[in-house]
């Protein structure tokens, strides 16, 4: 099994990143390489080498799922597994989709002293 260390978030909302870092940071312990947008996204991946990606799912230009499949596009990044972060009712109308390229969703808002633990209970389904 291996453990969780360097996450890429995607998110444009800068509280939601400040929020998210705090508790990935502090609380989780991980390594994170925020970026405010999808193109930042591929730009940094490469070189950072996450072990999970975790997207917003509503930006503009690139969406999550946009960025996800543009991610996985480079070779080095193809199997890297994904989290999806969105509300109720995005979640539900792109369903399918993240069962299909994700390990799951977290919806907002998300408590943020259970967001490390929710992290790693998703991590976990990767690992068996």
């Amino acid at each position: 099994m291996s453990n969780l260390q360097k996450i890429l978030h995607v998110e444009d909302d800068p509280d939601i990143r400040e929020i998210v870092k705090i508790c990935l940071e502090t609380l989780g312990g991980f390594t994170l390489l925020q970026c405010e947008s999808g193109k930042v996204a591929l730009d940094a991946a490469p070189s950072f080498g996450a072990d999970l990606y975790m997207l917003d799912m509503m930006m503009p230009g690139m969406n999550g799922l946009e960025t996800l499949e543009a991610l996985r596009a480079q070779e080095s990044q193809a199997d890297t597994p994904a989290i999806f972060v969105t509300s109720v009712d995005t979640a539900e109308r792109y369903r399918a989709s993240i069962e299909e390229l994700a390990i799951g969703a977290i919806q907002k808002p998300f408590d943020p002293t259970s967001l490390p633990q929710q992290v790693n209970d998703l991590w976990a389904t990767t690992q068996n």
